[in-house]
């Protein structure tokens, strides 16, 4: 199976006809795709300007969006080995036991759905790398009451959701499900509160 790097490569290749280099393009978001696949395919499409349902797309968007693509997995990777390392310090000075970070962390290795949206036309409009920049800057400072990717305070629950967990907290304003160690024990009740108020 074709790794990320390689199949970048083929997006890239003017020696391959345009629809293998738009499969090669998806293929790669089953390797890396922060909102989940079919999220990440329409934010990259919507940014880019391709229609995603076009099979022949032109060359320079494809381009466009793999670069984007790219440019949020070398965030995410880098922040993976600093957390690695983190881990590695952590049980060599016998801190065995991971914490709510890391459980989230453990649900997102590789990048997959790390700031996931269920719905997938509903995620933020901002390039991927700054999306990551701001989850992970939420992940590395103090719980707080807001969304880290768009600072907004409407949150509410969501159940049935196509990800692990299948339940969570969800930001109304860009869609993605807020990774619950970045909230305050009391936004979490505000925000199963509002999920309640909703159904009623």
């Amino acid at each position: 199976m074709a790794g990320f790097r390689s199949l970048a490569r083929q997006v890239r290749d003017p020696q391959c006809d345009m629809a293998l280099r738009r499969y090669s393009l998806r293929k790669c978001l089953e390797r890396f795709a922060p909102y989940g696949h079919r999220a990440t395919w329409d934010h990259l499409c919507s940014r880019t300007g391709m229609d995603p349902e076009d099979r022949s797309p032109d060359p320079a968007s494809l381009v466009a969006a793999l670069d984007e693509l790219e440019e949020a997995r070398a965030v995410w990777l880098a922040y993976e080995a600093k957390f690695a390392e983190r881990r590695k310090r952590e049980k060599h000075d016998g801190l065995r036991s991971p914490g709510s970070i890391d459980d989230w962390h453990r649900l997102t290795w590789g990048g997959c759905g790390v700031a996931w949206c269920d719905d997938p036309g509903v995620h933020p409009h901002e390039p991927l790398a700054e999306v990551l920049r701001r989850l992970i800057a939420g992940l590395e400072r103090k719980p707080g009451a807001a969304c880290p990717v768009c600072e907004d305070t409407r949150l509410t629950w969501k159940h049935g959701l196509a990800h692990e967990p299948s339940s969570g907290p969800v930001c109304t304003h860009c869609g993605i499900v807020v990774p619950r160690p970045v909230l305050t024990q009391r936004a979490l009740a505000e925000a199963r509160r509002t999920r309640l108020l909703v159904s009623a």
